[in-house]
């Protein structure tokens, strides 16, 4: 099966809900669409699935267009967030429901239930009803009526967000698997960069209605190709510093220089953003003083919070010279404290340079080291 939206959008009035978005989706792929809150993820889903009609371009399915076609006349399992169960029915029910809406045969349906409940670990709970589950119980069983249906397009709209640790981290694995394996296209939104790379395949970036990039998920975070697509694929948020560049000379707002190295060494003349992830720069105590490698420059400022998740530390430095909280990355548990002096050593080989237009601008190439002709 294939999947085509050709410039679908979706307007309501004035509003525009998803502007000219463009995917290619196969069989068997995984497709993780990331963006935060009200980008329009689920919007998009919902018109992927045929439960709103876009205003303006198609939808093609295997050749043909399904624009105008309803949900029930396509191949279709989704599974909100916000799972959806029907309260009257026993979770085995609840997970057999659309394989008797298919007519299939009993032993067919009991096959089916018991792989997905040994799944999604449920067999202890198929004869309760919902009312007797909890959160994560009742999205599991959600998650277990999608795979039995075997449709041929599965939209998982955050779907794991109300499991615990342990079992998410497995089913994130399990989950794209499971479903490559009936040869469905696996459509996954989230709002996790993490989330993004752990389930691999395709992702593709949301910002307010608009995809701003698509591609392999690693090679889309290590290459964003626009400034939203980078903010959107970070976690903390993007650091961003604004440049005026003259002569190839990159200022910063307080007036103070940047090498030309690594993401400046082709920036044109005017305006621009600097940006950087939280892992390209470092927490130290100030220390002050010259003679440092200017491919690292520091800003200097004060810790405003510390925030420490197990292994690593991400350190907020209110900076001195007015240009905003950097956060820094700083492997282990560090005693940053509010109020402590301390400065962000930026590494410039892993800064990104976006130009006034948001699009992002590559690094020249290092020149090649002249070499001298060997004396005959």
């Amino acid at each position: 099966m294939s999947l085509v939206l050709d410039r679908i959008g979706l307007k309501r009035g004035d509003e525009v809900h998803i502007a000219d978005a463009s995917l290619e989706l196969h069989a068997g792929s995984m497709n993780v669409l990331l963006g935060p809150t009200l980008s329009g993820k689920t919007t998009l889903m919902r018109l992927m699935a045929g439960l709103d009609r876009p205003t303006s371009g198609r939808l093609v399915e295997d050749g043909r267009d399904v624009t105008g076609l309803g949900v029930k006349h396509r191949s279709v399992a989704m599974v909100y967030q916000q799972f959806v169960n029907y309260p009257t029915l026993s979770v085995y029910e609840n997970i057999a429901s659309p394989l008797r809406v298919q007519g299939l045969p009993k032993a067919e349906i009991e096959s089916r239930v018991a792989r997905a409940a040994k799944l999604m670990r449920l067999e202890p709970m198929l004869k309760r009803t919902p009312a007797q589950l909890s959160g994560g119980q009742q999205q599991r069983t959600a998650l277990a009526r999608a795979l039995v249906k075997q449709a041929k397009l599965v939209l998982l709209d955050e779907p794991l967000a109300n499991l615990d640790y342990k079992l998410r981290e497995e089913l994130r694995e399990e989950l794209p698997r499971i479903f490559a394996e009936t040869g469905a296209i696996l459509v996954y939104a989230t709002t996790e960069p993490a989330e993004a790379l752990l389930l691999r395949g395709s992702t593709a970036t949301l910002r307010e209605g608009r995809i701003t990039q698509v591609g392999p998920s690693a090679a889309l975070y290590r290459e964003p190709g626009n400034l939203d697509a980078a903010r959107v694929f970070s976690d903390p948020p993007l650091n961003e510093l604004a440049l005026t560049v003259s002569n190839g000379v990159a200022a910063l707002a307080d007036g103070s220089r940047l090498p030309g190295d690594g993401a400046l060494g082709a920036l044109p003349d005017g305006a621009a953003t600097l940006g950087f992830r939280a892992d390209a720069a470092a927490a130290a105590v100030a220390v002050g003083g010259d003679g440092r490698d200017p491919s690292h420059p520091a800003f200097p400022g004060t810790v405003a919070v510390t925030e420490i998740s197990g292994s690593e530390s991400f350190v907020h430095i209110a900076t001195d010279a007015g240009l905003g909280t950097l956060v820094c990355l700083v492997e282990g548990v560090h005693a940053f404290e509010p109020g402590d002096r301390a400065e962000a050593r930026l590494d410039l080989a892993r800064a990104f340079a976006f130009g006034a237009d948001g699009r992002r601008i590559a690094a020249r190439p290092a020149a090649a080291p002249r070499r001298e002709p060997v004396p005959a």
